[in-house]
């Protein structure tokens, strides 16, 4: 075993490798991530209204996020295949901030866990609303993608501080 320390991901002589959770017993594992896409208010508007020439936003980027989450090992290159149980992404349209922001929760029962799924949903949703309104605002910003809380594993709970 490592320890919080160590990267898990290199071995003794530094080369990357995937590591080996053979050994490892399947639990029940949860990630939150989150993350924003900031924007002209006007933008905001157009994407509540429903009023962008390539459609629901919203509905878009939901699904987006959701075949990206599923497709995470990939993208990124040491990650292990999981089988999600579930996955859910909310997206709510902040007025006062002038943002899209974006939740996502992954779940599974297994030997590694759901973090980079759930922060490679919330990362492609971004993506998407950028994708899809920016037609109309080249200056939008994705930004805040954080892990938020994770549950299982041999690590234990983690949760962020509160920024």
């Amino acid at each position: 075993m490592t320890d919080n320390n160590q990267l898990t991901h290199v071995d003794e002589k530094g080369v990357a490798r995937m590591v080996d959770v053979g050994a490892k017993p399947d639990t029940e594992r949860v990630a939150v991530a989150a993350g924003a896409v900031y924007m002209k208010p006007a933008t905001l508007s157009l994407i509540q209204q429903g009023a962008l020439k390539k459609g629901d936003v919203l509905t878009v980027a939901r699904i987006a996020g959701i075949m990206a989450a599923k497709k995470t090992s990939e993208l990124i290159p040491l990650c292990h295949p999981i089988a999600l149980n579930h996955l859910d992404i909310e997206l709510t349209l902040d007025e006062p901030a002038s943002a899209v922001k974006i939740v996502a929760t992954a779940r599974t029962t297994g030997k590694t866990g759901v973090e980079m799924e759930a922060l490679t949903a919330v990362s492609v949703a971004a993506l998407t609303v950028y994708d899809m309104a920016k037609a109309v605002d080249r200056e939008m910003r994705l930004s805040d993608i954080r892990l938020l809380e994770k549950h299982g594993g041999q690590h234990g709970d983690y949760k962020a501080e509160a920024t």
